[in-house]
């Protein structure tokens, strides 16, 4: 029987917790960030209840027994199912061999920027390449504490990734600022016009701004 496709990469990681061996989530929580895996994968506690909860009753998972220690509230012990083990192998391989379409917010901002405007969004885009220089000074770092302690690459690799990621991101932060301030955006006049008229609480001529741009473009 297929699993429905999940996009929850806090499941993938519980499931992957418990094919090393059965944890209960106070574990699989602690665990996720002695690996500092909640850099990568978006954790908190209430989440992680729902995810287990959910796995349980695709029956990926199943409880194995339930723990008293001392005066500790009882913690229920799970355990991977030969479906979830299934499951584990077959998501993980498909997210690692095909590239899938991420609506990321920075991408949707900016399919939405001419309403702030040329100047306020050259602004902003500065802002947003100083956090990033920031961000990749932090990582950078982690790569180099990584490699004085000797952990393998394949620890550290999705470190490698954000890096990756981040400096390309820069690159064309950096390119849009200067394609911005020195006018040599094209459509650059066209969103001035835009972001006034909605200033001046007019209606913008979007269809018109279009018509001109396209009858100036070479055929």
């Amino acid at each position: 029987m297929t699993v429905r496709r999940r996009s929850n990469p806090l499941a993938l990681a519980v499931i992957g917790l418990l094919y090393e061996r059965p944890m209960h989530p106070y574990e699989m929580a602690a665990t996720l960030r002695e690996r500092r895996k909640e850099e990568s994968i978006k954790l908190n506690y209430g989440s992680l209840y729902s995810v287990v909860q959910s796995l349980e009753k695709q029956g990926l998972i199943v409880t194995q027994e339930t723990r008293k220690d001392g005066r500790r509230p009882e913690r229920t012990v799970y355990g991977l199912t030969e479906r979830g083990r299934v499951e584990l192998l077959d998501w993980l391989s498909e997210l690692v061999s095909i590239p899938a379409r991420e609506f990321t917010q920075f991408e949707a901002a900016l399919s939405l920027m001419p309403y702030l405007g040329p100047d306020q969004a050259l602004r902003m885009l500065l802002e947003r390449a100083r956090r990033l220089e920031t961000e990749l000074v932090g990582s950078q770092a982690v790569l180099e504490q990584a490699g004085e302690v000797k952990l393998p690459r394949l620890m550290v690799v999705e470190y490698e990734y954000r890096l990756a990621l981040r400096r390309t991101e820069l690159g064309f932060v950096n390119a849009l600022i200067r394609d911005i301030a020195d006018g040599s955006l094209e459509g650059i006049d066209a969103w001035r016009r835009l972001h006034d008229s909605l200033e001046a609480g007019t209606r913008p001529d979007i269809e018109g701004e279009v018509r001109s741009w396209n009858a100036g473009r070479p055929s």
